[in-house]
Parts: structure tokens; C-alpha cells; sequence
């Protein structure tokens, strides 16, 4: 498989874990060394606004959080496109920019909708390639 469809893979493998609400499988694409700041909203695109709520990546931590996440909030739905994908010359770095609209209905208060796109950002270690980082889910639609 070449680099590109490596990449949609990984990017196809995050949306079925959403889908399914599958921790090991998203766990699966992310590096160990990912660390993921987040804007508090989707239209705050300077990082000067952005939280990292989680730290370094960590498997315990992680799947803790999504197991409340996903006991909390039922999936409507989850559309992702990627628009891109770009691969390093020398192949062992990439990123995938992906507009994600995924709508999640809590058990109480209001919806969680992530609406806007998301870069995110690939490594090859080991001959595997996994996600280190991500920024997003922004709001483009000024830009476009």
C-alpha cells in the first residue's frame, strides 16, 4: 500500500471508532508521543486560545475519557472528508486535512456538534505510520 492510502486508512480507522465507539480501535492510530491542543471553539484560530486538557498521549488516561465520552453522548451522525493529504519526501511525515461534521446527542443538555476541519498530522515509526498530533476542528468557511 502506498503512503496516501496508508493515510486514509488511519483517517478511515478514526471514523469507524467514532462510528462504533471503538477506544482500542482509535487508540490504535495514535502515537505514543501525540500530545493534541484543542481551540475551545471553532472559530478561535489563534493558538494563543487553545487548551491541552490531556497531555501526552497516554493509554489509561485515554480510554477513561472515552469510555465516559462515548456512556455519555449517542452518535447521530459522523460525515469526514479529507481534502488533503500530504506526504514528506522523505516519507515518514504526512498530515490529512479532514472536514468532520459529527453530531453527538448527550444523555442530557445539549448537543455536541464538532463542524469544521480538522489537520491532522501523521508519523512513520517502526514502518507504521500513526497520528502524533491534531489542530482542529476549526470553522474555514470565512476562508473558502
Amino acid at each position: 500500500m502506498d503512503a496516501r492510502s496508508e493515510i486514509e486508512e488511519i483517517v478511515n480507522k478514526e471514523t469507524r471508532a467514532f462510528d462504533t465507539k471503538n477506544i482500542e480501535l482509535f487508540l490504535s492510530i495514535v502515537h505514543p508521543d501525540m500530545v493534541w491542543p484543542w481551540p475551545p471553539n471553532a472559530n478561535a484560530h489563534d493558538p494563543v486560545e487553545w487548551v491541552l486538557p490531556w497531555g501526552r498521549f497516554n493509554s489509561q488516561r485515554w480510554s477513561e475519557y472515552f469510555q465516559k465520552f462515548f456512556e455519555k453522548y449517542d452518535l447521530l451522525r459522523n460525515d469526514r472528508t479529507i481534502q488533503k493529504i500530504v506526504i514528506s519526501k522523505e516519507r515518514d511525515g504526512a498530515f490529512a486535512v479532514v472536514d468532520v461534521d459529527t453530531l453527538w446527542k448527550p444523555n442530557t443538555g445539549d448537543m455536541l456538534h464538532w463542524y469544521g476541519r480538522a489537520c491532522k498530522i501523521y508519523t512513520k515509526s517502526n514502518e507504521q505510520w500513526k497520528m502524533i498530533s491534531q489542530m482542529g476542528i476549526l470553522n474555514y468557511t470565512k476562508y473558502t
